[in-house]
Formats: C-alpha cells, sequence, structure tokens
C-alpha cells in the first residue's frame, strides 16, 4: 500500500477583509484540522499556497490516521487551479488522494455534503481546479452556506461574513466539516456520506 499523502485543500481568498466571508469556510475549516493537530501553516516554495503536513484521525485498531497535507491557497478563489495542480505534482497525489473543501450555496447552512466528481454548481473556484487538473473526479467536502435572501446576488451572498444567527452556530458547521474529512481519510466515501447525509431531526 502506497504512503502518499491525502492533499486536502481548503478553498478561499486571501487577506482578512474576506477571512470570515461564506467563500472562505473551507479554509476555515482547514484551520480548524490544523488546530486539532497541532500542524502550523507555512508558505510552499514552489507553489502559491500554506501547507501544514500532519496525521489525521485514528484508523481502525488505534493505529494513527494517513499523512495529510492540509493547503490554503493563497491566491484569489477564481484562480485556485493552479495552486492545486502544482500541489498535486509536488507531493506526487493521485486524485483519489485529492479533497477539496469549500463552500456551497446549494444545501443549507448547517449541513455538509461529500461526492466526487459531478459538476461546479458554477463555483469558479472548482471550475478552475477542474481545468486545471483535466478532470472533474476528485472528492468534495461540501459545506452549507445557505442561498442568497431574496433577490441577492449569489456573488455578493458568498462574498459577505455570516450572520450573526449564523455566527452562533458556525463552530458546529466547522467541526462536523473537520469531523466529514476525517472520516473520508480513514473510512472512506460511502461511510461518511452515511454520517453526513442524514436528515437533520
Amino acid at each position: 500500500m502506497s504512503d502518499q499523502p491525502w492533499l486536502v485543500v481548503g478553498l478561499g481568498n486571501p487577506g482578512p477583509q474576506y477571512a470570515g466571508n461564506r467563500h472562505n469556510v473551507g479554509q476555515m475549516v482547514l484551520d480548524l484540522l490544523a488546530e486539532r493537530t497541532g500542524a502550523r501553516f507555512a508558505r510552499h516554495s514552489r507553489a502559491q499556497a500554506v501547507v501544514a503536513e500532519a496525521r489525521l484521525g485514528m484508523l481502525p485498531g488505534g493505529r494513527p490516521g494517513p499523512r495529510v497535507v492540509l493547503a490554503k491557497p493563497t491566491t484569489y478563489m477564481n484562480v485556485s487551479g493552479g495552486p492545486v495542480s502544482g500541489l498535486v505534482k509536488y507531493f506526487g497525489v493521485d486524485l483519489d488522494h485529492l479533497v477539496v473543501v469549500h463552500d456551497e450555496v446549494d444545501i443549507p447552512f448547517d449541513t455538509i455534503k461529500l461526492k466526487i466528481g459531478g459538476g461546479e454548481g458554477g463555483h469558479n473556484g472548482l471550475r478552475d481546479i477542474s481545468k486545471a487538473l483535466g478532470t472533474r473526479d476528485y472528492l468534495r467536502v461540501r459545506v452549507g452556506v445557505g442561498r442568497p435572501p431574496g433577490r441577492m446576488d449569489t456573488a455578493d451572498h458568498v462574498l459577505k461574513d455570516f450572520s450573526a444567527t449564523e455566527k452562533k452556530d458556525l463552530p458546529i458547521l466547522l467541526d462536523d466539516g473537520a469531523d466529514a474529512v476525517e472520516l473520508l481519510l480513514t473510512e472512506g466515501l460511502l461511510a461518511a456520506q452515511g454520517k453526513f447525509h442524514v436528515a437533520k431531526a
């Protein structure tokens, strides 16, 4: 069995003015994963990204979880493809070991969904990654941020911070996102879908 690492990429925009935006929730999940493992992000020498290397979660039998490279592109969201493809090549990662964590307007705020491949749903970060990789067949952890209210444009919605009500529940959503990544890496896509695709009471 290959000991190639998993590459887990959290999408977002760089700079403090974007840090709390809905569009940056993928990077918020990665910050939590790094915090859980005690890993620290550092600028990568060959790609426009900051990375942190760790082992994530526990495998059955209590063995340490798989090697993982957590990565946050330092480019704007709509040009995420270059950093992701560069990291895939640098770390020798097969695409079945690539996970992209991103915001998703087509599912409710308190919901996590996982899938492999499929469309990008108008998400410019995903579109650029698919173009750079030449395929859509990589794993996604989709963190729900909900549809924009009223007639608000989707782009305006994702570039705003979470509402006061959402901020109260945001730690739970981020915990769920981090748990979903850990379960995906340690037990597989079907197990993670089985846990997170059940309707909430």
